[in-house]
């Protein structure tokens, strides 16, 4: 039995109604989808460990984490009791004037956990949000040194932080899914996607344009955001550290501050508690979510240095301006607590290492398949990426009969699962890959 898994066998049976899936249909709108023509949607009745499991008695293993947050797996009882506990106690409290428990003790270990020179803790709600967050702090940083033509931020291509207005401008026009947006957006500066992979190293020739961009516009530049190492959403691509070493120089250099997007990659993903550590770098303001709670609930955390906080405290407001309805709400709170602890009391890095490796092993032959341009794996994360996109509903329903569920997207079919996952579990998802792109 894998930790964070309840024990309870496939053979257990709940009742559960029927759902409308008509209604469904007809009415709820589902992440990036028409409701003109309405993709199929699977409906769970319940989930355990790393299964979901279908209302019509179907199980299929999780490759994706529920989008990359589900660390520990399913109905994990450390982090229910941790809800149960709180839940007794207050399950939300207004952050303005007052304070808790949870909150506090979650700061601690956010502070604890992350690079040395990030001691101040904002607590918000979603990662979209806490990058909304990163960027208010950033531009109201340069407004409080007096320096208000700083108001750009220069952004990698390939990059995405997010669906909100602020995020958007900061994603990639191309591939970052918004360019329906484009002329709403605030016009910021994009550096060419990092060109060095993960295992090579980066020379000066690699941040020629980037060096360029900035120093053709430093005066206008509040900032450089980007996805340490791992680029989601934008590609699936993993880069060279070296890079991230020479952008955090160059941000030294010319009086800019570096945000680093750690919403996927936090806790472990990359094989690294986060991805700067890679590169043995630390940013001026770094976001969280996804796994923060293991993907109990929403959650999500801005972390800055002093020399942010106290540069944005001095300024014209002397307050920092932004604050979310459920800012630090305590039972999410409680159950980030408990994720953070369960993550650190087990052999997390030893399972990170297996299953990268597993991923590397096992997906290999699809690097000879008609069609694949590349396989990859970092940490528990396996992607690969074909020449042409696939048809996504088509492919995922040849994986769900073979008992997995991925959710591909443009020419990328990638598995980000469990940490529990075990090798006879993940050997069937990585099986599942092969035998339908092996055969597309």
């Amino acid at each position: 039995m894998n930790p964070g898994q309840t024990g309870v066998t496939h053979q257990k049976q709940t009742a559960v109604q029927t759902m409308d899936l008509a209604f469904d249909r007809q009415h709820v709108w589902h992440p990036y989808s028409s409701l003109i023509d309405p993709p199929p949607v699977y409906p769970v009745a319940r989930a355990e460990g790393v299964r979901l499991y279908l209302e019509d008695g179907r199980a299929l293993i999780d490759g994706m984490s529920s989008w990359w947050c589900a660390l520990h797996g399913y109905n994990v009882p450390q982090l229910n009791r941790a809800a149960q506990q709180q839940m007794e106690k207050m399950s939300h409290v207004m952050f303005g004037g007052l304070t808790h428990e949870p909150a506090i003790e979650l700061s601690k270990k956010l502070v604890e956990l992350t690079p040395a020179p990030l001691q101040r803790v904002f607590l918000a709600d979603s990662g979209s949000v806490s990058v909304e967050v990163a960027i208010k702090m950033a531009l109201q940083y340069w407004q409080s040194q007096g320096r208000p033509e700083k108001s750009r931020l220069l952004a990698l291509r390939n990059g995405y932080h997010g669906d909100t207005f602020g995020a958007m401008a900061t994603c990639d026009p191309v591939t970052g899914m918004h360019h329906l947006f484009a002329s709403h957006l605030t016009p910021h500066l994009f550096a060419p996607a990092p060109r060095p992979a993960f295992d090579q190293p980066c020379g000066d020739e690699d941040v020629a344009e980037l060096r360029r961009l900035i120093e053709d516009n430093r005066e206008q530049l509040a900032a450089i955001i980007l996805e340490p190492v791992v680029q989601g959403a934008g590609g699936m691509r993993f880069y060279s550290p070296q890079y991230l070493q020479r952008v955090r120089a160059l941000c030294d250099e010319h009086d800019l501050l570096l945000i680093a997007d750690e919403i996927a990659t936090g806790f472990g993903r990359s094989g690294k508690l986060f991805a700067c550590e890679h590169a043995a770098i630390s940013p001026d303001i770094l976001t969280l979510g996804k796994a923060l709670t293991g993907g109990t609930m929403t959650l999500a955390a801005t972390l800055c240095t002093d020399k942010v906080a106290e540069g944005i405290c001095r300024g014209e407001a002397g307050v920092f301006m932004h604050g979310p309805t459920f800012m630090g709400n305590p039972l999410a709170c409680a159950v980030a607590n408990a994720s953070i602890e369960l993550l650190l009391s087990g052999p997390w890095q030893e399972r990170v290492s297996r299953i990268e490796s597993q991923l590397r092993q096992e997906l290999a032959p699809l690097r000879d398949a008609d069609g694949v341009a590349d396989v990859r794996a970092l940490g528990a994360i396996g992607v690969v990426e074909m020449q042409a996109p696939v048809n996504m509903m088509q492919v995922q329903e040849a994986l769900i009969e073979r008992g997995v569920w991925l959710r591909p997207f443009g020419k990328l079919v990638y598995a980000m699962p469990p940490f529990v996952t075990s090798e006879q579990d993940l050997r069937q998802l990585t099986g599942a890959m092969v035998d339908v792109l092996g055969n597309l």
